[in-house]
């Protein structure tokens, strides 16, 4: 039965090729940031309302957000889809792929719900990079019910299981005193300056935190002519650690470097939480192995990435989920390395034809991993106890 239903999804996806590589182009010609992926979640939940799923749009108080849902079975399933983009590189980490593929996935789905005794879920989830739209979906109910979530990523490589990061997005603001440079510069507060000091601090501090930690910013605001001291002064950084608890700990010593920089030249100090923290993924072996097999099923090939994998701890709000349900976020490769994520020529890799391939194969390897958890007795228990 479960080779017949596999069959099935392949063949389902396969047919829907056309529309999915469409929708994922479409949302890769017309990128959104974070919270104002207007288009993107309504092309995504148009396609799944026209497929059979019922719809909520704008769920958890997220307009971009959406829940589709079909059939009633006990075991609860979710696949998430992305499609927020990246300031000026647009999708850059290829969300468009992301999306078509959940999209394709829930769609091959549809008439099987009842077979399988599941309730699928495809979940519209905004604001990925850096605004913490899953976080904000777990605490407003957004995956109420929900046994087991899964997705799958874009990146150069195949790869079943993504290094993560508990990550702090954080937004610091100096107010200082506007004052001519040359005439009376004794008369400023240098917001700039406070800056300064604060990004010294950090680079002092980067040779003892640990081989996986991570701080980088950029500034937002250095002032708006060099002939005034600047009055204000502005950056964005982010503060990654291998888990919640050490981060916290990493946390408090780079916000001893802000504050230095207040102190140091008589500005005021504001630190702004931009988002909520991401934490680390707990991982589930057993759920992402019959992932794995439907991916190598299809031709994709995982090579042995371990010297690669510990250079690149990403973060992912998708973590947070896992901390609450059992979850799964394997990469699917591009085949453009030395292209990788976040850079320019990754966005132009995510329409080409093994992007378009990706697509299809990550559907496939999605809605036939539902299958396998729906199933397969020690998956299916695992995720709903009998009783």
């Amino acid at each position: 039965m479960t080779t017949a239903l596999k069959d099935l999804v392949r063949d389902d996806v396969s047919s829907r090729r056309a529309e999915l590589v469409d929708l994922s182009h479409r949302v890769h010609a017309h990128p959104e940031l974070c919270f104002e992926e207007e288009r993107a979640a309504a092309w995504a939940a148009e396609a799944l309302s026209d497929g059979g799923f019922a719809v909520e749009a704008g769920v958890c108080d997220l307009p971009t957000a959406f829940v589709a849902a079909v059939g009633t079975g006990p075991l609860a399933i979710a696949v998430c889809a992305e499609y927020d983009a990246l300031p000026e590189i647009g999708h850059a980490c290829g969300h468009n792929i992301i999306c078509a593929a959940a999209v394709g996935a829930g769609l091959s789905l549809v008439d099987l719900v009842d077979d399988l005794g599941i309730t699928l879920k495809v979940i519209g989830t905004p604001a990925e990079e850096g605004g913490g739209g899953k976080v904000l979906m777990l605490e407003r109910g957004g995956f109420a019910g929900v046994h087991g979530a899964m997705m799958v990523h874009p990146a150069p490589f195949d790869i079943e299981w993504m290094p993560c990061n508990a990550m702090a997005h954080v937004d610091v603001h100096y107010h200082g005193r506007e004052a001519h440079a040359a005439a009376f510069p004794e008369m400023g507060l240098n917001a700039a300056d406070a800056l300064t000091v604060a990004q010294v601090g950090i680079g002092l501090l980067r040779q003892h935190i640990g081989s996986a930690e991570r701080i980088h910013g950029i500034v937002t605001d250095g002032g708006s002519a060099p002939n005034v001291v600047p009055g204000h002064a502005a950056g964005k950084w982010f503060i990654r650690s291998p888990d919640l608890g050490r981060l916290e700990l990493l946390e408090e010593r780079v916000r001893r470097c802000f504050e230095a920089g207040g102190i140091a030249t008589g500005c005021t100090t504001e630190i702004i939480d931009a988002s909520p923290r991401y934490s680390e993924f707990v991982e589930a072996p057993d759920l992402r192995a019959p992932y794995r097999a439907n991916a190598e099923a299809l031709g994709r090939e995982f090579p042995d990435l371990a010297e690669y994998l510990e250079k690149i701890p990403g973060s992912t709000d998708m973590a947070n989920v896992s901390r609450e349900i059992p979850s799964i976020h394997p990469m699917i490769g591009l085949d453009c390395y030395p292209a990788t994520n976040h850079q320019p020529d990754f966005t132009a890799a995510a329409i080409t034809p093994a992007a378009d391939q990706a697509v299809v194969d990550g559907a496939i390897g999605l809605a036939q991993t539902c299958i396998d958890w729906a199933l397969t007795p020690g998956l299916r228990d695992r995720l709903l106890p009998p009783g």
